[in-house]
């Protein structure tokens, strides 16, 4: 099996019915797609290789004096005088840092703000493309998805950025690179390695390579759009594997909705009903960060028993 590559130039010519189709297989199949030919320069993207990686060398003595590192120091001494270990299943062999625009920026590498704010004003533009089209497959209004994640306009969507950097791990039987999980938010736009794999999604119960492809973009639905799609996108479970060669380089972004937003799946209700609560975003996130390794079919039920009762009309 191998994650759809679908060639996004293709949504404005007269392969249009057939690049939404494809765009609607990876929602509904996977919950995984890469685009190419996406409209954000590839020497941009090579501009942000550039600070990123830079950014993790100015990094790299922190991550190496960090918990998984020591963690796992541990264990191989442990190993080495004959005691049974067991593997770790608490922490990630993962460097990360996020910026959003509310945040403090690195501002070593000089270019880094700079690249970085111009990259994420572009991924904003495609993310919302993306968006469009999942209007259209679900037969929806254009902008249904993006309204619903401003509360009609009412509040900002949060677009945040994780830069992340999984170093060479000499013993990756012992640890992960990122343990397994649904996302928490809406549409997710990852600009992976292209020379160094690990990223795997499930699908039919089984574990597949989102295979490296130079200058692609990698998207994925959160556990927001199986929400708002009523169950017809799925959000996929995905797993960073760790390498013991190379330093493979992460850059996510999520187009999530504001936390004050109200999200339901009203708007894609069946004849069989709605099979998700109605429920405010940021509500859910608080359950997400107690549970995010975990099932999410919790999580919706969590939210689902705080939200208020609506009372009978008199």
């Amino acid at each position: 099996m191998v994650v759809p590559v679908i060639d996004f130039s293709k949504l404005d010519g007269a392969e249009r019915a057939e690049t939404l189709a494809q765009i609607a297989n990876g929602c509904e199949e996977w919950g995984f797609f890469q685009l190419v030919n996406h409209g954000i320069p590839l020497e941009l993207l090579e501009r942000v290789k550039k600070v990123c990686s830079e950014c993790y060398r100015l990094r790299e003595a922190g991550f190496r004096a960090s918990e998984p590192v020591r963690t796992l120091e541990a264990l191989v001494d442990a190993e080495r005088r004959g005691e049974e270990v067991a593997p770790v299943d608490d922490l990630d062999w993962e460097d990360i840092f996020y910026i959003h625009d509310g945040c403090q920026w690195p501002s070593d590498p000089p270019a880094f703000k700079e690249t970085m704010r111009e990259y994420r004003a572009e991924l904003r533009k495609l993310a919302e493309r993306v968006m469009e089209a999942m209007d259209e497959n679900l037969g929806l209004d254009r902008g249904t998805v993006k309204a619903a994640f401003s509360g009609d306009s009412q509040h900002e969507p949060y677009f945040g950025t994780k830069v992340s950097h999984y170093p060479p791990c000499p013993r990756p039987d012992l640890i992960t690179g990122l343990r397994a999980h649904t996302d928490a938010g809406g549409v997710i736009l990852l600009f992976q390695d292209d020379k160094v794999g690990g990223l795997e999604v499930l699908k039919d119960g089984q574990w597949t390579d989102v295979q490296p492809l130079a200058g692609a973009i990698v998207v994925n639905t959160g556990d927001q759009i199986e929400v708002l799609s009523n169950g017809r996108y799925r959000s996929a479970w995905h797993r960073v594997l760790p390498m013991r060669d190379g330093n493979r380089r992460s850059i996510a972004s999520f187009y999530n909705p504001a936390n004050e937003a109200t999200i339901s799946p009203a708007a894609v209700a069946t004849s069989g009903g709605e099979a998700y609560p109605k429920y405010v975003f940021g509500d859910y996130m608080d359950v997400y960060a107690k549970q995010k390794f975990q099932a999410k079919e919790p999580r919706f039920e969590a939210v689902k028993a705080a939200a208020p009762k609506s009372s009978p009309a008199a």
